[in-house]
């Protein structure tokens, strides 16, 4: 294996020397084939200025035939190779695979012993954390299964609104998507921004994405049960979230005490009634950036902000990004006048 200092290039060094970063993917059986595909092609494709390949990559696999969900591969290398690796990656793979089986979790864990660098890919984490390897560190994952991750694994600190987390020797990423943030900064710590901006152009993305992942999260409101006494309250709330609404405007539809309502609220929705209205004109000025020409100051005003400056801010912070940014990633082809 190589040593730290080898893996380390500093870019000053790349025109007098190169050593070749071996990447090892490992393919698991139901591996998602967009996460095993990704590192492959663009760790593959990586060159530098004068034109050499910085990477090998090898896809290894605990026996040579791979099922996946839809496919079969034939992978070439063992995981006797890992040992080679001066990165391992490791993909996520569907519900349909069980648990880690512990030949893989001891070599991840001799290989993390060893010093090699460890990244994964969206639910790829799962096997990460399986093998203990992210205790006491931050992850991510995708955010549909972040809950999950922290739920099973309490030693790990999940942070579901990022796309990927750089731990030093341990990362991780969140959905497939993520995999190529993670991959391009990868190539940048090992050979600098030029070769990383170069990828990225292979690639048709930018090297830095603005946000997290919670700009694609859908920010759903807690279920709440058919019948409840609060459905009067939510339906007005809907219906009226360009104009002011008061605690005791909300108590009033259902009959109860201001009081008496916001105990019910929390114990039904597990939010209070401020935190909800907030969240619905979250909503409603996604919506209205995905299907409008109209100005921030306008959505601001139709989702019932107070001003623009005050939406922009708590956009920002629910979402990830600003309003701006937003309805340029998701701006549907259909507009409203």
């Amino acid at each position: 294996m190589r040593t730290a200092a080898a893996r380390s290039l500093v870019a000053a060094d790349l025109p007098y020397r190169v050593c070749m970063h071996t990447v090892a993917v490992l393919a698991l059986d139901h591996v998602v084939a967009a996460d095993l595909a990704t590192p492959i092609e663009v760790f593959g494709r990586a060159r530098l200025a004068d034109g050499r390949r910085p990477y090998r990559v090898l896809v290894c696999a605990v026996a040579p035939q791979v099922a996946g969900d839809a496919f079969t591969l034939i992978a070439p290398h063992g995981l006797e190779t890992l040992p080679e690796a001066d990165t391992i990656i490791v993909p996520g793979c569907s519900e349909q695979a069980g648990p880690p089986a512990s030949e893989v979790l001891d070599a991840l864990r001799a290989a993390a012993g060893a010093g090699t660098r460890i990244a994964s890919i969206c639910v790829g984490a799962f096997t990460l954390a399986a093998a203990g390897l992210l205790d006491g560190l931050s992850a991510t994952t995708h955010w549909a299964a972040a809950p999950q991750l922290a739920a099973m694994f309490p030693r790990v600190e999940v942070k579901p609104d990022v796309l990927y987390v750089d731990n030093g020797q341990i990362l991780t990423s969140a959905g497939a998507a993520a995999s190529l943030d993670l991959c391009l900064h990868l190539i940048r710590r090992d050979f600098g921004s030029a070769v990383a901006a170069a990828s990225a152009r292979l690639s048709v993305v930018p090297l830095e994405r603005e946000g997290g992942q919670a700009q694609f999260i859908v920010h759903a409101q807690p279920a709440v049960p058919r019948g409840s006494l609060l459905e009067p309250a939510l339906s007005w709330i809907e219906d009226n979230l360009a104009q002011e609404v008061t605690l005791a405007e909300m108590a009033l539809r259902c009959g109860m005490s201001g009081r008496t309502f916001s105990r019910r609220f929390r114990e039904q929705t597990g939010t209070t009634p401020l935190q909800w209205v907030l969240r619905a004109r979250v909503r409603r000025a996604q919506f209205l950036l995905e299907t409008t020409d109209h100005g921030v100051e306008r959505v601001a005003a139709q989702a019932g902000f107070g001003s623009a400056t005050a939406f922009r801010d708590r956009f920002k912070r629910v979402v990830g990004v600003t309003p701006q940014s937003y309805r340029s990633s998701f701006r549907t082809n259909a507009s409203t006048p």
